[in-house]
């Protein structure tokens, strides 16, 4: 027996959880980049008399304090979001 793909329903992902998806796997990927160089960066001395507070340093520092928190903070809106998608998917299939 060969199973129809017509017969078998995608599974729909919206543009909203797809977002979310992207957005939060970013910034916790540039967030741990970030942790990495800082950790490559102060292994090579780069900390050393004051090195940290010149050019991109402040920000490399400070990305993954906020990144982390907000990669979270997607991520639960994503598992909220697809969740309710779900939810309405058993709802209606039950219905009909």
């Amino acid at each position: 027996m060969t199973s129809d793909p017509a017969q078998t329903p995608a599974p729909s992902v919206n543009r909203a959880e797809r977002a979310l998806a992207y957005m939060a796997g970013s910034i916790v990927a540039l967030s741990i980049l970030c942790f990495i160089a800082i950790l490559i960066g102060t292994s090579a001395g780069a900390g050393a008399n004051d090195g940290f507070s010149k050019g991109l340093w402040p920000s490399v520092i400070l990305l993954p304090y906020f990144g982390l928190p907000i990669g979270f903070l997607l991520l639960l809106a994503l598992v909220i979001v697809s969740a309710v998608r779900r939810r309405r998917e058993t709802r209606g299939n039950n219905n009909g």
